[in-house]
């Protein structure tokens, strides 16, 4: 049995300078619907759950899977290790707060916290890239680290991740790294 969706916090704000127009963007938790001054509470209405429902079905298209994960894991491995660094699993995971990604050598899995699913494909690849390595150097070694730079985006990889979690007032990770 599947439990109801949550209605999103939804803010209306009516512009005089918007004429025709109804536009809507996610802020955070919330869903801002933007329409005319002059707009009716009807039509505001059925604007707000059209625009609502839109956000939310290209959310959802965006949403990546435990098997998009391992796809693009698999093409990474291909690409930068040659195939050398296979791991037996690759999955999003809700419980991981202060990392962005973690690794397990021994079991060859390969965990990614799931906050990354709001961040850009460039940035899972990085680090996907950056746990893929652990699978051939454990540590944070300079052989580790050239495998990862084998990436091309990894510094600005990191510069995003840094930044975000600034933005989101988060702990950088121990070390400064994602793992």
């Amino acid at each position: 049995m599947s439990t109801p969706a949550i209605p999103p916090d939804v803010e209306v704000r009516r512009s005089r300078r918007r004429r025709r127009t109804v536009s809507a963007y996610r802020d955070g938790d919330r869903i801002v619907v933007l329409i005319p001054a002059t707009m009716s509470k009807r039509d505001e209405a059925t604007w707000v759950a059209d625009m609502v429902a839109r956000i939310e079905r290209q959310e959802k298209r965006r949403q990546r899977s435990d098997d998009d994960l391992v796809v693009r894991a698999a093409k990474l491995n291909d690409l930068y290790f040659g195939g050398l660094a296979v791991p037996a699993s690759v999955r999003w995971v809700t419980n991981q707060n202060a990392r962005w990604g973690s690794c397990t050598p021994g079991d060859r899995t390969i965990r990614l916290s799931d906050r990354l699913q709001k961040v850009p494909g460039w940035v899972v690849d990085y680090v996907l890239v950056h746990e893929l390595a652990h699978l051939l150097e454990p540590g944070h070694t300079p052989a580790f680290w050239a495998w990862v730079d084998r990436y091309p985006r990894a510094e600005k990889a990191k510069g995003y991740l840094e930044g975000y979690s600034a933005g989101a007032r988060l702990e950088p990770p121990p070390g400064g790294e994602d793992d």
